[in-house]
């Protein structure tokens, strides 16, 4: 009798050390494929740009970057947990990055922080309660018009990246070695884990971090990188709120950062229709609605923290692809990681001590990258003389924007200074135009909705 019980208490043991060793490595596989969707997202680039863009010193710079991965975790978990509940993540979007800086520089941080906060509100009222968001993604943001905007942010961005390498600190021999040293490693990454068949793939993903080191050891020769911040910043810090300053409320930066959430939401639906593409569940209009909810919220409480508006990662929905792994779960395990590295200064600071010719080599090929997955949603849509005088003309205007003589945008009044400063947002605005004047032929119009059908 005994025996016996004592075989089924060790049998019992056994069960339960199998299913806790299960568990355990359930879980670790899980922070591993969480931690893999972090990697792939690149997000420290936009806050370093625009930290540049207002001259921030280390310090705030790496402020900024820490309040950017909390802001983008939150609503990583807020967007893939409880509104839109796609495997989506939430990264710091390209798209404001022009027009933020013109209003910080103009009109101060508190300013550009208030700009952020009504625009945020209002995407999530057109999502919740109002359910017009869905409405206006089928009358307005066909792939036509998707695809040319995301190849404008690209085109429109590339100048100012281009023009950073050149003045970066450093003589200017010095800063294209550095840049062709980091451009190069970042091409021949990811040349190789797009080509590789095995476990080379996993390169693609970490290809900015290679680069990021590699074009930092090389820039260290030339005497451009100082430490000296990383010692002095904490292991550890809880966020602060508006960490900048308290926003005050101008109604032209207001305005122009409405148009700009519109522009972010163009882009950020393409991210949602690949990554519903993929997943193979129905982006139908409670999901839409409930991503402008998702977005709105995770964009205001970004403001109150000091990062910019977010955006779904197209990358992440690539790692998806790739992993085959199409469950919510480490996309909300990535958000909570996000959020434990925005709590720690000290790897901030690391970050933010990167030179700027490095980060600015590699947000070129960033943006060389996003222009090209725009063509890739439009050349699903037929090359007529309607459509391609949207995108050219949308991309002239938007370059217009971009290289306008500074002493010409100084004499603007500050509406127009916002607005001219954001070349995508020009761009933008100008292809929804075009696209709702040009008149549609039987025959585009006829092409143009199966296409839409596809994507949806």
């Amino acid at each position: 009798m005994m025996g016996s019980i004592t075989r089924e208490l060790e049998t019992g043991r056994t069960k339960r050390v199998i299913v806790d060793r299960k568990r355990g490595g359930a879980a670790a596989q899980m922070l591993l494929l969480g931690l893999q969707q972090v990697m792939a997202m690149d997000l420290f680039i936009p806050p370093m740009i625009l930290a540049g863009m207002l001259s921030f010193s280390v310090n705030d710079s790496a402020l900024l970057i820490q309040m950017t991965f909390i802001a983008c975790g939150l609503a990583t978990l807020i967007q893939a947990g409880l509104a839109m509940k796609l495997p989506v993540m939430q990264g710091p979007s390209f798209v404001p990055i022009s027009a933020l800086a013109a209003i910080g520089t103009t009109s101060g941080i508190g300013t550009m922080i208030g700009s952020l906060i009504p625009g945020a509100l209002l995407i999530g009222l057109l999502g919740y309660p109002l359910q017009l968001f869905s409405k206006a993604v089928r009358r307005f943001i066909p792939p036509l018009v998707a695809g040319t905007v995301i190849v404008i942010v690209g085109i429109s961005l590339m100048p100012s990246a281009i023009h950073s390498i050149y003045t970066a600190q450093g003589s200017l021999s010095s800063n294209m070695i550095v840049a062709i040293v980091t451009a190069a490693v970042l091409i021949f990454c990811m040349y190789i884990g797009e080509k590789s068949k095995t476990k080379l793939r996993f390169i693609k993903v970490i290809s900015v971090i290679l680069a990021l080191a590699s074009g930092s050891l090389v820039a260290s020769f030339y005497g451009l990188i100082d430490f000296s911040s990383v010692e002095k910043a904490s292991w550890f810090q809880l966020p602060t709120l508006f960490a900048f300053g308290m926003p005050t409320f101008n109604i032209n930066a207001i305005l122009i950062m409405l148009a700009i959430y519109l522009i972010v939401m163009i882009e950020t639906t393409g991210t949602w229709f690949t990554v519903s593409n993929i997943t193979g569940d129905k982006l139908d209009d409670k999901r839409l609605n409930g991503g402008a909810l998702g977005e709105g919220l995770g964009c205001f409480l970004g403001s109150f923290l000091g990062g910019t508006p977010v955006t779904g990662y197209s990358s992440n929905a690539g790692i998806i692809a790739i992993t085959g792994i199409k469950s919510r779960k480490p996309i909300l395990v990535g958000g909570a990681i996000l959020i434990v590295l925005g709590m720690m200064p000290k790897l901030m600071n690391c970050i933010a001590c990167i030179p700027s010719v490095v980060v600015n080599s590699i947000f070129a090929i960033l943006c060389v990258v996003i222009m090209m997955n725009g063509f890739k949603v439009i050349k699903e849509v037929p090359f007529t003389e309607r459509n391609m005088l949207v995108i050219g003309v949308s991309i002239m205007a938007a370059l217009f924007a971009v290289l306008m003589p500074a002493d010409i945008l100084a004499q603007l009044p500050d509406l127009a200074t916002y607005f001219v400063a954001s070349g995508t947002a020009v761009g933008a605005v100008t292809a929804l135009l075009l696209n709702l004047i040009l008149p549609e032929s039987i025959e585009d119009h006829k092409e143009s909705n199966e296409v839409q059908t596809n994507l949806n």
